[in-house]
Parts: structure tokens; sequence; C-alpha cells
């Protein structure tokens, strides 16, 4: 009896050693916005937290609707805003990245089909630790994403 005591007191200790970043995250509202027709690429939003006490960078994401997956986010080179891959998206301990349009994203590049509102796309974060988080992201109109209903452009 007293072996299968230290059995269980081993185990219970060796997965918690070994629970990974993604074990302490949590996603909420993840969705794809419903790219134009023919257009080759969309981008994938969320709010991804940490309920951790450490801080954690998810590093890669990938998903079944795109052949390239990217990190990236919006920058201000001289008034004209760009699109740049980043290497990670960094997660503070007791915190929140908020993936939104024009911010950080995930970039969905070279659509493998064309994707419906309505469809479901699953996607897998990966964080630095090589632990993983399965989410599924449903794929919206803009407007319906929270986007602005009114935007300001620029003649």
């Amino acid at each position: 009896m007293k072996q299968l005591s230290l059995l269980v007191v081993g185990l219970m200790l060796s997965s918690a050693v070994l629970a990974g970043a993604a074990d302490h995250v949590s996603v909420e509202d993840p969705y794809v916005r419903l790219a134009p027709p023919n257009a080759p690429a969309t981008g994938a939003f969320m709010v991804i937290r940490n309920n951790g006490d450490k801080d954690v960078r998810m590093v890669k994401a990938d998903n079944p609707a795109s052949r390239v997956t990217e990190l990236h986010t919006h920058l201000n080179d001289g008034g004209i805003m760009k699109m740049r891959p980043v290497p990670a998206v960094e997660i503070k301990a007791k915190g929140e990245a908020v993936l939104k349009p024009g911010g950080l994203h995930i970039m969905m590049i070279d659509l493998k089909t064309a994707i419906k509102e309505g469809d479901v796309i699953p996607m897998t974060l990966t964080f630095d630790d090589g632990s993983s988080k399965q989410v599924d992201a449903k794929v919206v109109r803009p407007m319906a994403a929270g986007m602005p209903a009114k935007m300001e452009h620029q003649h």
C-alpha cells in the first residue's frame, strides 16, 4: 500500500512539473475575418489570457485553411501603416495579449480554399516551452467582428 501511495504522489508531482504554458492560458473570442472573394489572405484575432505566474510567449500558430501562418503586427512607418511578422507574442503573467485588427494578429496567407461566413477554423497556438492549445475560430464578417462601424479615410 505504501508503494502505491508513493507512486501516486510521484505521478502527481511529475504532472505538475510537466505542466506547460498552454495549461495556464485561456483564449477568448477567437475569430477569423471573412476575406473578400479571391483574397489570398486574412487575419485571425482573439484575446489570450495568461493565468499563470510566469510570462509566456506564443511563438507559432497553425491552421489547416492556409499554407502559411505567421504572427504579425502593424507598425507606423513614417505615417504609413505596415504589417510585419513578429517572432513571438508575449503574454505577461496574470496578463493578456489582445490580437485585433490594426495590432497584433495571426496572418493566414495563401488560403487553400475560399472560406465562408460561419466556417470554423481550428487553430493550434504553440508556446515557447513547446506546449500548445487548440482553439476554434469562427469566420465572421468584419462588422460582426467588432470593427468600427465608421472608419475615417484620408483622400
